[in-house]
């Protein structure tokens, strides 16, 4: 419900996906939304933590750390220049209510020149790979 939530209140407040791929379909914006939500839930349960959906996109996502799910198994994780440098990030894959807490990193250690690219076109970020987080 989290996810869903997200949703409508992004709908509801026109805002414009500002890191989302550019040719991003409608239907795209609930998957990511809804499975953003549920790799939340899985890192929660892992770190044994609270989740809440605060809405402030920038506050942390679970506890004091963020979270980026992606559905591909080897996905690395996507780290934006604008995110804080000292907070840690943590990669979570799966899909549909299956999930594997992959590692995490700092925001920080993760903007290396080498990690930097571009791999969907108009979105240029920082993608650590999954050896290079720690377990």
């Amino acid at each position: 419900m989290i996810g869903v939530m997200r949703r409508v209140r992004n709908i509801k407040a026109a805002r414009v996906e500002r890191r989302a791929a550019i040719d991003i379909k409608a239907a795209d914006g609930w998957v990511r939304d809804i499975e953003g939500a549920l790799g939340e839930v899985a890192l929660a349960k892992a770190l044994n933590v609270f989740i809440a959906d605060h809405g402030d996109m920038k506050c942390p996502d679970v506890g004091d750390v963020d979270v980026r799910t992606t559905m591909h198994e080897n996905g690395r994780l996507i780290i934006h220049p604008d995110d804080p440098d000292d907070r840690a990030f943590y990669l979570v894959t799966g899909a549909y209510g299956d999930y594997v807490v992959r590692g995490w990193i700092r925001g920080g250690d993760a903007k290396r020149d080498e990690w930097w690219t571009d791999p969907s076109g108009g979105r240029p970020a920082f993608f650590v790979p999954q050896d290079a987080l720690t377990p």
